[in-house]
């Protein structure tokens, strides 16, 4: 028997990955299938097992090159490298131009699937500790909450910013509103509602350029 060389496992392993991400991105990711990967690679059933145990080491595998392929951490890095240049609020609307960058080119790819995997958590947040559990690499999300908790935290205690609230409540609010307008960006762009009068508005540059002003004022900006 041929010896199997790494380069064959790699080649293999990314072509079931692929035609996961492909899938998750026609389907949401809760209905995607280990028949739907068999039938899209054209690999059998064995062929499948022989490399990942079932459908959400597929899922862990697939994550963790998404991870590595569409990375913002440099660019967070970039921006808070700035901090003593620039006015805190500066460093604000900046991490959040580059975030509404970021959801606009991955909004219907890397975006959705993130968006599709919490609501999996929570219908089956057994299947979601499996998957993460195998991915020791820190996400982009939580890579950017822990900077900026370090940042804001130094503003405050340096006397830059005057919180009208708890660093870790103001982090939690742009978590939370972030999610949610990750979730009007997404469900817009695949059903579009042209009664809707603020159907313009629903745009990644819009609202996240709304929520840098309200972390701004919550940073204890002064209103004009």
């Amino acid at each position: 028997m041929p010896k199997v060389t790494e380069e064959y496992i790699i080649q293999k392993k990314k072509m079931i990955t692929d035609a996961a991400y492909e899938l998750c991105l026609q389907k949401t990711v809760s209905t995607v299938t280990m028949q739907d990967i068999i039938d899209r690679t054209g690999l059998s059933q064995g062929g499948i097992y022989r490399f990942y145990k079932d459908i959400d080491d597929i899922f862990a595998d697939m994550i963790r090159q998404m991870r590595e392929r569409v990375s913002i951490k440099g660019k967070i890095d970039e921006i808070l490298a700035q901090k003593d240049l620039l006015p805190p609020t500066e460093i604000t609307n900046r991490l959040f131009g580059m975030l509404a960058e970021f959801m606009s080119s991955e909004l219907m790819g890397i975006e959705k699937i993130d968006f599709e995997l919490s609501v999996l958590a929570m219908n089956a947040p057994q299947r979601i500790d499996k998957i993460m559990k195998s991915i020791p690499e820190v996400g982009n999300m939580e890579y950017l909450t822990m900077r900026t908790m370090e940042f804001l935290e130094e503003q405050r205690l340096s006397g830059k910013i005057h919180p009208r609230v708890s660093v870790e409540e103001l982090l939690a609010y742009i978590s939370s509103a972030y999610g949610g307008i990750q979730m009007t960006c997404i469900v817009h762009n695949c059903y579009r509602h042209e009664r809707n009068p603020l159907t313009s508005l629903y745009q990644p540059q819009i609202l996240l350029g709304t929520l840098a002003k309200t972390a701004n004022y919550l940073m204890g900006e002064e209103s004009d």
